[in-house]
């Protein structure tokens, strides 16, 4: 049953489209869909950011569909979608889209808030961050 609830979940080396994702998770039976879309900014912590990569552990795709499995369970969703890049992005490049369709936009939001917070914080996806004073940093390590 959930193959038809989860319709979209992919890592991408290319970029990403919301228009895709907000296409998979279209539903006559949802009244409401919220859409997340995560850019890559030009500052982190008051430093200029030039750019950053992502790197996934060969997991990755197992955890998310255990993440929208969850989310699934937690909420009335009728469709649920997601897309993260890896590799290296520009500032202004999309880096994630979420989206979580169900009977009331309530619902939606709270899906889809709690879509991406549990991709960000279970979903193996690491971040390296360049700055333009030459300094490094990597986000998200175990």
């Amino acid at each position: 049953m959930n193959e038809d609830i989860i319709r979209l979940l992919d890592i991408r080396e290319t970029a990403l489209s919301v228009d895709e994702v907000f296409a998979a998770v279209t539903d006559p039976a949802a009244g409401g869909v919220a859409l997340f879309v995560g850019t890559v900014r030009a500052e982190d912590g008051g430093k200029s950011v030039t750019g950053l990569g992502y790197s996934a552990h060969p997991t990755v795709a197992d955890e998310l569909r255990t993440v929208a499995e969850d989310v699934v369970a937690a909420f009335p969703v009728r469709a649920i979608a997601a897309v993260h890049r890896v590799g290296d992005l520009a500032v202004g490049d999309l880096a994630v889209v979420v989206a979580a369709a169900c009977p009331h936009r309530g619902e939606a939001f709270e899906a889809c808030r709690m879509f991406i917070d549990q991709l960000k914080s279970r979903v193996p996806i690491w971040k390296h961050q360049s700055f333009a004073d030459g300094h490094q940093e990597w986000v998200g390590l175990p």
